[in-house]
């Protein structure tokens, strides 16, 4: 069997969408775009396995290892400027006491997992409840040092962040064992347990008793777009 009809029938068969694919005699490169519910290390042990099977070689066939880098719509240098213009785009930057709040670190969280090397990034935004203008500054910088908190316990980074009152933006990079569902339900959940715990006067004040919309956006982004890769491996 060819080998790049080999990988695209498997991820079709797994339901992960094969957008490019380039196959050497020594290794393989291509790009997946994943469903919010897969983890990258499930999606490459299962690709491994069953390329192996449908090879029918008894022998170790692939290295323990892989390499995983995320790319999107935008670069990430243009998101992180996106979300640094929170506060103007929104019209609050002229205020006295912009009701906004960001976050940038200063230095990378080194996050690390045997046998892959891997920068998994993505842009994440969580909308209030009703779009209900919640956040305050002083909410947003309490509820992003609690989150950092959180960030650090569950092995998950949390590189930028950008309040506004009915909505946060986050640049965020996870393990390849975590699926970005994951990761967005851990910073929900803490986040409405923090807020009712420490400022439940906002949801009485705003007639809600959940924080968050029940949906988020999340979108991968890296220091190259999806386009440009696909075309260098179409290309190369």
């Amino acid at each position: 069997m060819h080998s790049l009809r080999l990988f695209s029938q498997i991820c079709e068969r797994h339901d992960y969408h094969l957008l490019e694919c380039q196959t050497h005699a020594d290794h393989v490169r291509g790009v997946v775009s994943l469903k919010p519910t897969n983890s990258i290390a499930k999606v490459m042990q299962t690709i491994k396995t069953n390329a192996s099977r449908e090879l029918s070689i008894t022998k170790p066939v692939w290295a323990r290892g892989y390499l995983a880098r995320s790319v999107g719509r935008m670069r990430i240098d243009a998101v992180r400027r996106y979300l640094d213009q929170q506060s103007k785009h929104h019209g609050y930057e002229s205020r006295i006491l912009p009701p906004a709040y960001r976050f940038r670190a200063t230095q990378q969280t080194a996050l690390r997992s045997a046998h892959a090397s891997f920068e998994v990034s993505h842009h994440l935004v969580l909308s209030t409840r009703q779009r209900k203008g919640v956040f305050t500054s002083v909410m947003g910088q309490a509820l992003t040092e609690y989150w950092l908190k959180v960030a650090a316990a569950r092995d998950l980074a949390i590189d930028q962040v950008s309040f506004v009152p009915d909505h946060v933006h986050l640049i965020a990079r996870i393990l390849p064992k975590m699926s970005i569902e994951e990761c967005v339900l851990l910073l929900m959940n803490n986040g409405q347990h923090y807020m009712g715990k420490h400022y439940p006067q906002v949801f009485v004040e705003n007639g809600i008793n959940q924080l968050w919309e029940a949906s988020a956006y999340a979108g991968t982004c890296g220091n190259f777009t999806t386009a440009l890769i696909k075309s260098w491996l179409r290309s190369s």
